[in-house]
């Protein structure tokens, strides 16, 4: 594996044809954002670009996506690209069967990217990979249009936390001022209102729920909520809905981990754990075969319910030294 500067790598993509844009599943801001910024920019070199995702991009983030979208590509991809995957397992089955052993570049931010692609361009310490992007296109003969700013701006935001984390830097800030200079006519404070203070009624009556089904341990420094399938069924729930919850947990005052269990299918729970300060959840979640960053990690685990949760609970005090 090669490793590029963002020099390089603006280079590499200007000579790239019929590139597959590939994120991972169960997408968030950043790799939404990112993914459909580059095909935009791909496309205004005259290139054919697509964005595939193995599950279906969230409806409020229904604004970025350009209204000819289309997975998979309508051609025979010559490139492969990968953005803010920081491991090919979390492309999702059907993804990495098809694109793991494929992919040319990767662009990422992740403390815990694995090599898997043929180069790639990483910097752990940039707050989301729409930043690194940012940085990239800025070396780039392009145009920052108001539909690239979207997508760069919500990425930054929703992984910053709307600037209120920690892996925000002058530089972020920095990137962020320059698109609202370039592009000041997209709604940027419209943005930031609906990622993070608009909630639909049935989301707020699902944050009711979730106050209920809470469950304190390590005398109130680790916070967890455990959504089944069940649940889901009972209360008609889709993964939708359950978007942005994993930092749900850490509202409670007092709380130093917080963790939310998804059981995807019967048996098998995806994780996010966040952390409000002092433990590295990354390296956590790398022992339970996952990874992240320092303060949001996720993996996933296989079992009942009660030897899911035992195994998290037990690796949390290991990794922070408690019990």
């Amino acid at each position: 594996m090669r490793e590029l500067t963002y020099q390089e790598t603006a280079q590499w993509l200007q000579q790239c044809e019929d590139v597959c844009i590939l994120i991972h599943r169960s997408p968030d801001g950043d790799c939404i954002g990112a993914g459909f910024a580059l095909a935009n920019i791909l496309q205004q070199l005259g290139k054919r670009a697509a964005v595939v995702c193995e599950d279906a991009i969230p409806q409020r983030y229904g604004f970025l996506l350009p209204e000819d979208d289309v997975q998979p590509p309508s051609f025979t991809p010559k490139c492969v690209v990968a953005v803010d995957v920081a491991d090919k397992k979390l492309l999702g089955h059907h993804t990495e069967e098809t694109y793991g052993n494929q992919v040319d570049l990767c662009i990422d931010h992740h403390v815990s990217n694995v090599p898997y692609a043929r180069n790639r361009c990483l910097n752990s310490s940039a707050s989301a990979t729409c930043e690194v992007l940012y940085a990239i296109f800025s070396q780039m003969p392009v145009t920052i249009t108001d539909a690239v700013a979207a997508c760069l701006y919500t990425g930054i935001s929703t992984d910053t936390g709307c600037f209120q984390y920690d892996n925000v830097s002058a530089y972020t800030h920095h990137a962020v001022a320059q698109l609202m200079e370039l592009c000041p006519d997209v709604p940027y404070a419209w943005i930031n209102r609906k990622m993070f203070a608009v909630k639909s009624y049935g989301r707020l009556k699902l944050e009711q729920m979730l106050i209920d089904k809470l469950e304190s341990h390590m005398d109130g420094k680790c916070m967890l909520i455990c959504v089944t399938q069940e649940f889901m069924q009972k209360f008609a729930l889709d993964d939708a809905q359950l978007e942005g919850i994993a930092g749900f947990p850490l509202q409670v005052e007092g709380a130093e981990v917080g963790v939310t269990m998804k059981e995807k299918e019967t048996g098998v729970f995806r994780v996010s754990m966040r952390s409000a300060d002092a433990v590295d959840v990354a390296a956590i979640c790398s022992k339970l075969g996952g990874g992240g960053h320092v303060k949001a990690a996720g993996c996933q685990i296989t079992g009942t319910l009660e030897e899911v949760k035992k195994r998290l609970l037990d690796a949390i005090a290991e990794g922070w030294n408690i019990r």
